[in-house]
């Protein structure tokens, strides 16, 4: 593989070819305390960017000169994509993408391009085509804007293919899936190398960046694609969070197992929305969700930088996409620093914030109500924290039935007529969890009749492990549903979506989750789940009841 561009003052770890094993990083150069966060990233040998619209970059002075003095990389949030750079059949336009390359030249950044294949933002005429037709102008498209851009030691990165698994961690059924297959995304990468040997390659997707079953299967296709040299150097975890939800778990460890494949690891397109209006315990949270994502950047070496998705709530896409969420960027509709500004400078100054060691207080005892054969709700006084509670779990002795980010939750997945005995854990942002409340016990009600039946697939496999998907479909309707799935010795399952799953030894109970237990008569609900196997050749086909 060829070398990558030298010539800009960025991490090392953005530049050093992927094959090396050591990912050294630039001699720290000390940056002053109040320094732009361009300065305090150059030091820790990383970047710090910002996706950019063309709009305000043209008319707005103080946008220019935010997007040209805190940040040393910058992506374009359209002006790259197909529809702006190809509208109709070989027919380009320059403008956008080169006003964005121009503004990256002139303040000294790198550009990552942004992107070349995704399902959204594409031409009717492209999604009409017939699969060799559509094959020949993906190429097309790809050495044209990746060629014009070849020889500018500024734009050094791609993000050759976008978004191709649902949350499920199942391949997306986009256009390009219908039409050519999976093999859409190695030819993709195979042309942008041939376009440009020495731009970095990238693979883009969100909920991926901590450990579940989409990152799983990310994880499992830039595995197999490497495997079959297809020059996929590096994985993006665009990182679009919300403080409503939780931090998503093992996000450290989820790059660092992508790293381990000899792929460069980067966040793409960080924002942190919160439920609008905006107040102080909502701009800490967020703050401390914005510093979780600098440090784990920061601990794992082959973390080239990070990507905000725009800078300033004035231009963020989120309220016209998430109803009464918003207030996402490290600045506000004004250009006025947040506090989650602070805290990404911060961070990458070296943590000179001071460290939240401080637990959780006790909730309260958990009360029961609405108790049925699979699940229960549970509510209980709230927690209090020096900084902000980020969430609960609710644990029956030391396993996890639930998470919740307020103070009460809807179980499911239970077994039923059993007795439950639980108690609830807080937990704030910076992983500080409180001392377990005391405990509740409560007994499911026996299990209604389903009237459904289920059918099994394994949807790939590799060695040790699988993916399978099973579809419940119901003659009458139902509000809840399960199935067994029974294997021989050497079978496990390690996580599913679109359900629960109990079980150990060869049976494993897979009941509905609380979104998609009624099924109307007639229809059918799919849910999926990652099983290891211990045996050679294909995984064995369980038996359903």
């Amino acid at each position: 593989m060829s070398g990558f561009r030298t010539a800009l003052r960025v991490a090392a770890a953005a530049l050093i070819p992927i094959a090396t094993a050591a990912m050294a990083l630039l001699p720290a150069t000390p940056a002053h305390a109040d320094s732009p966060l361009r300065e305090h990233a150059e030091a820790r040998g990383k970047f710090i960017g910002a996706a950019l619209a063309t709009g305000p970059l043209a008319s707005e002075s103080a946008y220019r000169d935010i997007a040209g003095g805190e940040f040393n990389q910058i992506t374009a949030e359209n002006a790259m994509k197909w529809t702006d750079t190809e509208p109709s059949p070989n027919q380009f336009t320059w403008a956008g993408a080169d006003a964005i390359v121009d503004f990256a030249t002139q303040n000294d950044q790198q550009v990552h391009g942004h992107t070349l294949v995704w399902h959204n933002q594409t031409p009717d005429w492209v999604q009409s085509l017939g699969a060799d037709a559509m094959r020949a102008a993906m190429q097309n498209h790809i050495a044209k804007v990746v060629g014009r851009y070849a020889s500018n030691p500024t734009v050094v990165s791609w993000d050759v293919v976008n978004e191709v698994f649902d949350d499920n961690g199942t391949m997306r059924t986009s256009f390009w899936y219908q039409k050519l297959g999976e093999s859409y995304i190695a030819d993709a990468f195979r042309a942008a190398r041939a376009a440009d040997p020495d731009a970095r390659l990238c693979i883009n997707d969100y909920n991926v960046e901590g450990v579940n079953a989409k990152s799983t299967a990310m994880y499992n296709l830039v595995r197999s694609l490497r495997a079959a040299d297809v020059p996929v150097d590096c994985v993006g975890f665009q990182g679009h969070l919300a403080i409503q939800y939780g931090f998503p778990g093992q996000v450290q460890e989820n790059l660092q197992r992508f790293a381990d494949l000899g792929v460069q690891v980067r966040f793409t397109e960080i924002d942190i929305r919160m439920q609008t209006p905006r107040d102080a315990t909502k701009d800490a949270l967020q703050a401390t969700y914005y510093t979780n994502v600098v440090k784990a950047c920061l601990a794992v070496p082959q973390c080239a930088g990070i990507t905000l998705w725009g800078f300033t709530d004035r231009y963020s896409w989120v309220p016209d996409t998430f109803s009464g969420q918003g207030a996402a960027l490290i600045y506000d509709e004004n250009y006025a620093a947040k506090p989650a500004y602070t805290a990404v400078h911060d961070a990458l100054a070296g943590g000179t914030g001071t460290p939240d060691t401080q637990a959780p207080t006790t909730p309260g005892t958990p009360a029961v109500s609405q108790i049925t054969s699979t699940g229960a709700r549970l509510t209980w006084t709230a927690s209090t924290d020096d900084r902000a509670v980020s969430g609960y779990d609710v644990y029956r002795g030391t396993t996890k039935l639930g998470s919740s980010t307020t103070n009460s939750i809807t179980l499911t997945g239970l077994a039923a007529q059993t007795a439950y005995t639980v108690h609830v854990v807080a937990r704030d942002a910076a992983g500080n969890t409180s001392t377990p409340s005391a405990t509740t016990t409560f007994t499911t009600t026996s299990t209604p009749p389903t009237g459904c039946t289920s059918t099994y697939r394994t949807v790939s496999s590799w060695q040790g492990g699988f993916q399978g998907e099973v579809t419940v479909t119901c003659t009458g309707a139902v509000t809840s549903w399960r199935t067994t799935l029974t294997y021989p010795a050497g079978v496990g399952v390690t996580q599913s979506w679109s359900s629960t799953v109990s079980g150990a030894g060869t049976a494993f109970t897979f009941v509905n989750a609380a979104w998609n237990g009624s099924v109307p008569a007639g229809g059918s609900t799919t849910f999926g789940f990652i099983g290891t196997w211990n045996g050679t050749g294909a995984p064995p086909t369980p038996v359903l009841s």
